[in-house]
């Protein structure tokens, strides 16, 4: 990782010494893009170069989402837009993907073309967010095609380009990297109802307070009768007092909702690792990929 984080440092030594200051705190967070470059393509030249790109483009995509959200905080600390105002945060995004894009510019046409379908993908599912948050739903396809663009795209994205450097079958990573990052999405969404502030670093329930429909509240109205969906839909897009908080975990644990969600994120990291083993992927860097989607999928925090 220190190789990605050096090239990191690279890329920001290309932009103002204002945006390089605002853009201080944004190396820290898991870098799972990055660990998951390195683990596909570790022996290739450009993996470093590569990761480093996509995680500026990651870290632009957050300064963006933070801005969309109000979020005043990120890893537990003062967001760049609660530091220095949505406008310079909006900015800064901008900033962080031009400069990714001329990095990515001087490679290969099919890392280009993969990277920037992605961040497409990735833009039309924050607009996807943004709109499936102004009212109450209860629809299941639109969320999952919604984190498909908002945070698989980008993860499918990474595998299927660690694929082509590594000269390895770009269908199975791409599969992988799409589950992965699918998974990963709905584990924070369920973080979000199960942990507190202190762990998440950000107000916890905040999903529903945004007008959030994710997964876990989605197969909880299906478990509801008629007068604890109206109670339910009262509390759709504002903050929960102790109480309400309490009510909704309190049927989430009793009626199978956190073990039904558990198990669509295992179906779909088990997905991922049968098409791997299906395209005789080397039992080693199974082993790897097997590591990291435990990691991601089983995480509190």
């Amino acid at each position: 990782m220190q190789r990605v984080i050096e090239e990191m440092v690279k890329l920001r030594v290309g932009l103002s010494s204002e945006a390089q200051k605002m853009a201080e705190g944004l190396g820290g967070g898991k870098m799972l893009r990055a660990k998951l470059l390195l683990h596909i393509a570790p022996h290739h030249p450009l993996s470093p170069r590569i990761a480093a790109i996509i995680e500026f483009i990651h870290a632009a995509s957050l300064l963006h989402d933070d801005v969309i959200d109000e979020a005043r905080l990120r890893r537990g600390l003062p967001s760049v837009n609660a530091l220095y105002g949505n406008k310079s945060a909006v900015m800064l995004g901008d900033i962080l993907y031009s400069q990714a894009y001329s990095a990515l510019a001087e490679h290969d046409p099919f890392l280009i073309t993969t990277i920037a379908k992605a961040v497409v993908a990735l833009s039309e599912g924050e607009l996807a967010d943004v709109r499936l948050s102004q009212e109450y739903h209860e629809d299941e396809s639109a969320y999952m095609a919604m984190i498909e663009g908002k945070t698989a795209a980008l993860i499918e994205a990474t595998a299927v380009c660690g694929a082509f450097l590594a000269g390895l079958p770009i269908e199975p990573f791409a599969l992988y990297g799409r589950n992965l990052g699918l998974a990963f999405q709905i584990v924070d969404d369920l973080l979000d109802v199960t942990q507190d502030e202190a762990t998440l670093g950000k107000p916890a329930m905040g999903d529903l307070a945004e007008g959030k429909m994710t997964l876990p509240y989605l197969i909880m109205v299906q478990k509801l009768d008629d007068n604890e969906k109206v109670r339910f839909r009262a509390l759709h897009s504002r903050a929960l007092d102790q109480t309400e908080a309490s009510w909704i975990k309190e049927i989430m644990l009793s009626r199978g909702v956190i073990d039904e969600t558990t198990a669509r994120i295992r179906w779909l990291g088990q997905q991922a690792m049968e098409a791997l083993a299906n395209a005789k992927i080397d039992d080693s860097l199974m082993a790897q990929l097997q590591k990291i989607m435990d990691a991601m999928t089983q995480r509190e925090f």
